[in-house]
């Protein structure tokens, strides 16, 4: 946090998991507002950015509506670069959808008949059939179509569904083309927050590597992977160049401490050492082997990924450790 001036960070998988705050993530984001301006980003266009705020107000952060951008958010200024202002927009989503678009300035139908200068679609867990017939109908005249963001599954309490990713699809295979893209991993997400926040020394905080961490390193800001969500070891072993984090977290408590220093060398056979901490990971050719564990799993990947990454090979190449990962 030396120096950050504006802290980014996801939601699910960061703040909150389900109903449930992760631990130390409330205490963590608290500390580092006390330096730093402190946004929240979600992928999630269900939901108003005031009903988003009053959510984590629950958990005990101090957050108003003007500290959240949505996707819908992010989606609507796409649009305003793309049709005239006040335009006849063909919504699919729900209110934390048709509000955002109303709120631009622009005129909301759900209807294909009305001629819609373009059309903006959004997760609704009440989407049917006919909602995305309505957009077929629609971009057949060729007209600009934007997707809120393409995350292909939500997880819910009974588990993982269709996201919004999935509907879009839908739409794609009936109209043989695909929209515009405002939410992570896509820029305009990211040049929203950042219009709105400011900041110079900026940080984001994720939990997923193909969305939160590729979309923060394509817009050029510094990246946290926090282990807290989706992504965990194997995924970061992994991750292609344009999905590697800046640092990697056990949880958000780690934002308060330092990090630790990466040390590499190489040996008398050529083989490329790197120690994070206590941990000492070997890679020889496409040989990687753990030679000293240490005290911290944590550090035992860090340096692990290190030695993957640095390499240019790409994983399915590599011989890995399965102590990098937690296996045996």
């Amino acid at each position: 946090m030396d120096g950050i001036d504006l802290v980014l960070t996801d939601l699910d998988g960061v703040v909150y998991r389900g109903a449930a705050a992760i631990p130390h993530a409330v205490e963590a984001l608290t500390a580092a507002s006390a330096t730093a301006r402190v946004g929240y980003i979600t992928n999630n266009a269900s939901r108003r950015p005031a009903d988003v705020a009053e959510h984590l107000r629950g958990y005990g952060l101090e957050v108003g509506a003007d500290d959240v951008v949505t996707s819908s958010q992010a989606g609507v200024r796409l649009l305003s670069t793309l049709v005239p202002a006040g335009a006849t927009i063909l919504v699919i989503g729900g209110v934390g959808l048709t509000s955002i678009v109303e709120a631009g300035g622009f005129r909301v139908t759900d209807s294909a008949d009305d001629e819609p200068a373009a059309v903006i679609q959004g997760f609704s867990p009440d989407l049917g059939w006919r909602q995305l017939a309505e957009a077929s109908f629609a971009l057949a005249r060729d007209i600009p179509w934007v997707a809120t963001n393409m995350d292909w599954s939500i997880p819910v309490e009974r588990g993982i569904a269709p996201g919004n990713g999935t509907l879009v699809a839908a739409v794609h295979n009936a109209v043989g083309r695909m929209p515009v893209v405002a939410g992570k991993p896509e820029r305009a997400i990211f040049e929203t927050a950042v219009e709105r926040f400011g900041g110079t020394q900026r940080l984001f905080i994720g939990d997923r590597l193909d969305t939160d961490i590729k979309g923060a390193n394509d817009a050029g800001i510094p990246s946290v992977l926090v282990l807290t969500g989706i992504d965990q070891a194997k995924q970061v072993l992994a991750a292609d160049e344009r999905s590697r984090p800046t640092w990697v977290l056990g949880d958000l408590r780690g934002l308060a401490e330092p990090y630790p220093v990466t040390h590499r060398e190489t040996d008398r056979d050529g083989a490329r050492i790197v120690r994070v901490g206590g941990a000492r990971v070997r890679m020889q050719a496409h040989v990687v082997r753990v030679e000293e564990r240490g005290d911290d799993p944590l550090d035992l990947l860090r340096a692990g990924a290190t030695a993957i990454w640095e390499s240019g090979l790409a994983i399915y190449g590599i011989d890995v450790d399965p102590a990098l990962y937690g296996g045996e």
